[in-house]
């Protein structure tokens, strides 16, 4: 099964845009396009902008049980390295797994 996440956004100019992140052998590939553009811009290292969003999908989707904590984890890991910190809030997730009873 192909663990893809797809997003839509709106830049500063106005354009629209779409991104893509995939996981597969526990690395993400990224790719993002412009309305406009007919080709793929491949990401090395994601624009840091489309870490924090992937990680609030992946964090939502981790809560309705459609995705391992590891994936959560493996891009907090990414964004501290980056050296973006989680602001801790009622609605952010921790970076440890919740055991429910």
């Amino acid at each position: 099964m192909r663990n893809v996440h797809v997003w839509k956004s709106v830049t500063e100019d106005g354009e629209k845009r779409e991104a893509r992140a995939e996981r597969f052998g526990g690395r993400w590939k990224f790719q993002a396009k412009l309305k406009n553009e007919s080709v793929w811009t491949y990401y090395t290292e994601a624009p840091l902008e489309d870490l924090i969003e992937l990680r609030d999908i992946v964090w939502r989707k981790y809560q309705r049980k459609r995705l391992p904590f590891d994936d959560v984890a493996s891009l907090d890991r990414m964004l501290e390295a980056r050296g973006h910190k989680l602001e801790p809030d009622d609605d952010a997730p921790s970076t440890e797994p919740q055991d429910t009873p």
